[in-house]
């Protein structure tokens, strides 16, 4: 019975305990937007949490009375000449031209065109009669985001019944819309649309897309030179005017894809020392309200009252001690790429040293799955720029020399020797294996292939220029 009971009670305390162990890791794991998203939906539910304001000192009071007192006298001011000029005009009513103006200025504050609502309105200027003015917005209707059709004529004819001959004729204006390249059924067709769009139709580019399109993405400049009959020159040249089309005409009206970070930690340089500062501005400070203190010790109060208090009390303690937790997590942790990445902070990410999580795990007394959680969607600004902190953690390799080099450092090499090398005879991966050798750094060709891929480099055959 006794057994029973422990087991009872040890079950309940790790009912108690995990929603908190979540909550913990789900605060030291979210980025700083989605933790400021966190903490106010927890001041929300739990009543005892309330935002400390930082004391002003005197001095800031004083500055804050006297800019208050500045800018009181100039709306007086105003205030005073408004009422002068409604004074000398007897009467104010808006007119009905001004409000046409005010409604003019309203309607003006437009949310970003979409591609669809850019090739709609071009539909009534395409002088098109009432039934295939429908089949167009039908058509349009059925564009992706990059001005793709999703579904050829002929499927939408099976669709609702309409001859493919009036879905075809209609696709042929949308065609003639802006921007160029929209209502093509693939890429080869987008780039056929453009260049007949320009007057190009039977020049060397479209006969080269229109048939050889393969052998063009493949680089096979000489085939193609063979087949067509013109020089290798020609077909370089060629290649880079189709370079300058559009693959994706509707992607200009996607929304916006920049992402906005906000970093955990700043990097600056005073004097010879690298120095770190959290972002905790960003972060709402945290504290008990007394208001529910002083409630906690009144008599009177029933057990439920008192429970419920004691219960959000606890709650806001444990969310508070989570959250500078989380922060001197995350201070350890950047202290320890700062000491270890000085050469990069001087030099930049060639001089990028092997990090790894158990590495910094150990240095800093965590698991290393704190370390990985810790790091996940965190930023870190340094006179190097903004860079996700995971971005130092990297395995590496010793050289002869018996000097660690990160594989951040050898794809910088890498693309160094392409950038640098003779276009007419690039280099192969064999080739790159036996300059880094040389250097003194030992690497395998399928490694170099992989770095040269996730570097966006393509191989040597399809770099070469003749």
């Amino acid at each position: 019975m006794a057994q029973g009971m422990q087991q009872t009670q040890t079950l309940g305390l790790h009912q108690t305990l995990a929603p908190q162990l979540q909550q913990s890791l789900a605060i030291l794991q979210a980025p700083m937007m989605e933790l400021q998203g966190i903490i106010r939906q927890e001041m929300e539910s739990n009543p005892i949490l309330e935002e400390e304001t930082p004391e002003k000192t005197p001095e800031e009071k004083t500055a804050e009375d006297e800019a208050f007192k500045e800018e009181f006298e100039q709306l007086a001011k105003l205030d005073e000449e408004w009422r002068d000029y409604m004074t000398q005009s007897n009467s104010y009513q808006r007119s009905e031209e001004d409000e046409e103006r005010r409604q003019h200025f309203f309607d003006s504050i437009v949310n970003p065109e979409t591609l669809q609502q850019h090739l709609l309105s071009q539909v009534p200027s395409a002088d098109l009669s009432s039934s295939d003015a429908k089949l167009a917005e039908l058509i349009i209707g059925n564009l992706d985001d990059f001005g793709f059709l999703q579904s050829p004529p002929e499927e939408m004819s099976r669709n609702t019944g309409v001859d493919v001959e009036d879905f075809q004729r209609v696709l042929d204006v949308i065609r003639t819309f802006d921007p160029a390249g929209v209502g093509a059924l693939d890429l080869r067709d987008c780039l056929l649309i453009q260049l007949r769009r320009l007057g190009k139709e039977g020049s060397l580019e479209y006969r080269i897309l229109d048939q050889h399109l393969d052998e063009m993405a493949r680089r096979r400049y000489p085939d193609l030179a063979r087949k067509l009959g013109t020089t290798v020159d020609h077909i370089q040249r060629a290649a880079q005017s189709i370079a300058t089309l559009d693959p994706k005409p509707g992607q200009i009206f996607s929304s916006d894809p920049h992402q906005y970070v906000i970093p955990d930690v700043t990097v600056e340089k005073i004097g010879d020392t690298y120095t770190l500062s959290l972002n905790g501005d960003q972060i709402p400070h945290l504290r008990i309200s007394n208001t529910y203190k002083d409630l906690m010790a009144q008599r009177g109060n029933t057990d439920g009252v008192k429970d419920y208090i004691r219960e959000k009390i606890r709650s806001g303690k444990f969310l508070i001690k989570s959250i500078h937790q989380r922060q001197q997590t995350i201070s350890n942790i950047a202290q320890q790429i700062v000491d270890r990445q000085h050469d990069f902070l001087e030099n930049g990410p060639s001089q990028l040293r092997p990090m790894t999580m158990a590495q910094v795990a150990a240095a800093v007394g965590v698991h290393e799955t704190t370390v990985s959680r810790a790091i996940s969607s965190k930023f870190i600004a340094t006179p190097r720029g903004v860079f996700e902190m995971k971005y130092f953690f990297t395995p590496g390799y010793k050289t002869a020399e018996g000097e660690n080099m990160s594989n951040t450092s050898v794809k910088e090499a890498i693309t160094e020797m392409v950038k640098n090398e003779d276009a007419r005879r690039p280099l192969s991966d064999a080739e790159i294996v036996d300059s880094l050798k040389e250097r003194g750094i030992p690497i395998a060709r399928r490694t170099v292939a992989k770095y040269r891929a996730e570097a966006n480099i393509l191989p040597s055959n399809m770099r070469r220029q003749y």
